[in-house]
């Protein structure tokens, strides 16, 4: 497979011999391969058309080969003519690593098969229930003279009952999906619309801001609504295609809604990105600062360019305080690259706001991999922006795992490069990705201290200060749940997937046990690092451990023999006689192969897959492992 050919398209999804290309690699490529450069052309760039054929590309290349994507079933409720919708969406979706099952109910029963208990919808589980709403499915709409009053009342109503909707999907379908509302592009009202209570925009913001403060756990809202601004009202809301064919909007928007939809299926299965890997000249700031000096490069006000690096360095501290990390990749002298960071007044960012940086001559596909070893991170959940284009077909070819954007040659359209593509979607924003950054500081201040030292492990644990705080799942705790087991592959059991709602169901049944566990020592928080999932056997008197997962930075520290010890004592409360553990093997949890084996546990059974279960007996009680973290129940 040329290259040169991947990168042309990458850089243009548009290009007319697209098609042509990939059909013949298709045909005659390796399916493995080719759906690995597919995936990397898959944008929201795509023209309809094109986007329809590379889905049924995909479905030939599923034919002949396993793929290895992971599979998720999928409900999809619409008031429109969705089958346009679905393939574009099972592309995007299969642009991340995941091959949908799509139910599709017939045109105009969507509702009925939600409220209906023995409808296909409920006799068949989907782990996401997708509603995706139109301004036509509102049912109370305001009236001109209405006030404020009135507006609350019709709002209050129209909530009610999608909450009604809401509850009928559980606990059959998963987490829920809802897009908002698209307020409608004429405006009667002329600029009053906005103001007025009776006037549509302003009851569709206010509306949306409702959905919002009213979902509960298991409901995610799709901003469909924002992405209709981005791309123009009118030109989204284009009536002749709802008339004629009830299309949900003008066909060109379809790709972009897609995108954005699958995009928001990844996040809540833990497929989206962890730090946006930064260059430094041309990227962060106009101009060589190995050349032009520190008075000679652009950055900050009174200049255009200036400006323009400036917004980007403001969107990157914006990712930055919602939790993705931020790093430097860059060809420079260390110490010269550093000045800029300390001493030039234009900077927004500065080194404290930077979790890794790696400044040298080395090759940048060489650095990339150091950067995701130093943050113990994936290198799929790298993001690389950099303003030379050769470098970025480098990075693609040598490190294809990482993210490359394609850059426009003006700086004021770095944002939208890398905004575009969601690479950063989240199902939430929780206690430990406001702190992320520091955490990865206070990480690396342990990692000198026991470097320095030299000091054995024991003494090492023994200077932490380690205090464990272990508990069911709460709240509190959901969201942060959710997305560790949405994210964890290493420290992973079983690499089991659940949503909000699966864990709510869960929470509800008395044979479930769940527990989190959180870890602070004296150089800071780590958050919440644990999760575990054990259900209890009572015809075999034992408590099977579905779900045991741990954040790969606090490895070695006894949080493993802490979480052994908790759970003998939680499964001898109920009067059981073992602990059942099972590991099963993928690509990415072979760190786990071997830890019953160390925790004490005998062998049971072994299968042709290397999926292994194991069984710790509690009569005679195991002796407690030993640690040394305070562990405190709450």
């Amino acid at each position: 497979m040329d290259q040169g050919d991947v990168e042309r398209f990458i850089a243009d999804p548009r290009d007319p011999g697209l098609l042509k290309w990939a059909r013949t690699q298709v045909k005659e490529g390796d399916p493995k391969a080719v759906a690995a450069a597919l995936k990397r052309i898959v944008s929201p760039d795509l023209d309809y058309t094109a986007a329809n054929s590379l889905a049924r590309l995909f479905d030939q290349l599923r034919a002949k080969a396993d793929l290895g994507e992971r599979k998720t079933r999928i409900a999809f409720f619409a008031s429109y003519t969705a089958y346009p919708i679905v393939g574009l969406l099972k592309l995007y979706l299969a642009a991340g690593g995941v091959s949908a099952d799509v139910y599709l109910p017939d045109y105009g029963t969507w509702r009925q098969e939600l409220m209906d208990p023995g409808s296909d919808f409920h006799a068949e589980p989907a782990q996401f229930t997708i509603v995706s709403t139109l301004w036509n499915d509102v049912a109370r709409l305001p009236s001109v003279a209405d006030d404020h009053a009135a507006s609350d009342a019709l709002i209050e109503a129209e909530i009610a009952e999608w909450a009604g909707y809401w509850q009928a999907s559980q606990p059959d379908g998963g987490q829920l999906i809802q897009d908002n509302f698209i307020a409608p592009p004429r405006r009667p009202l002329g600029n009053l619309d906005g103001r007025l209570f009776g006037g549509m925009t302003r009851h569709a913001n206010r509306l949306n801001e409702a959905l919002q403060d009213a979902a509960p756990s298991f409901v995610t809202i799709h901003d469909v609504a924002s992405l209709a601004a981005e791309q123009g009202r009118r030109r989204w809301c284009d009536p002749r295609f709802f008339y004629e064919a009830k299309l949900p909007c003008a066909p060109e928007m379809i790709p972009v809604y897609a995108y954005s939809l699958a995009q928001t299926v990844l996040a809540q299965l833990g497929v989206t990105h962890k730090c946006l890997v930064l260059d430094l000249d041309n990227t962060l700031w106009g101009g060589v600062i190995g050349d032009d000096g520190l008075n000679g490069i652009a950055i900050g006000q009174g200049d255009a360019r200036a400006e323009a690096h400036l917004a980007f360095q403001h969107y990157a501290l914006r990712l930055k305080a919602r939790g993705i990390l931020l790093a430097v990749c860059s060809k420079n002298t260390d110490a010269i690259a550093r000045e800029v960071f300390e001493k030039h007044e234009g900077m927004a960012i500065r080194l404290p706001d930077i979790a890794c940086f790696v400044t040298n001559w080395d090759d940048k596909a060489t650095n990339l991999r150091r950067i995701a070893t130093e943050l113990n991170i994936g290198l799929n959940s790298l993001v690389f922006v950099d303003d030379n284009p050769a470098e970025r077909s480098i990075i693609r070819q040598l490190v294809p795992e990482v993210a490359v954007p394609e850059l426009p040659e003006d700086a004021a359209g770095y944002i939208e490069a890398v905004d575009r593509m969601r690479y950063f979607e989240t199902p939430s924003i929780n206690n430990e990705d406001l702190q992320r950054t520091s955490m990865m500081q206070a990480e690396a201040a342990r990692k000198a201290v026991v470097s320095s030292s030299g000091a054995d492990l024991d003494g090492f644990l023994r200077s932490l200060d380690l205090v464990a705080t272990v508990g069911p799942i709460t709240a509190d705790t959901l969201d942060r749940t959710v997305q560790l087991i949405g994210r964890s592959n290493q420290f992973n059991v079983t690499t089991r997937r659940y949503s909000s709602a699966d864990l709510l169901t869960k929470l509800g049944d008395p044979k479930w046990i769940t527990l989190t566990v959180s870890l602070r020592d004296r150089f800071g928080d780590n958050g919440l690092i644990s999760v575990i999932l054990a259900h209890v056997d009572e015809s075999e008197s034992t408590l099977a451990i579905d779900t045991w997962l741990m954040s790969c930075r606090v490895l070695k520290r006894g949080v493993e023999d802490a979480v052994l010890n908790h759970l003998v004592t939680l499964a001898q409360a109920r009067g059981l006689t073992a602990l059942r553990g099972e590991y099963i093997p993928t690509e990415k949890n072979d760190l786990v192969r071997a830890l019953f084996a160390s925790l004490g546990f005998a062998q049971e059974s072994c299968d042709a897959d290397g999926r292994t279960t194991w069984c710790l007996a509690l009569d005679p009680a195991p002796e407690p492992r030993r640690h040394m973290i305070e562990v405190v129940e709450k």
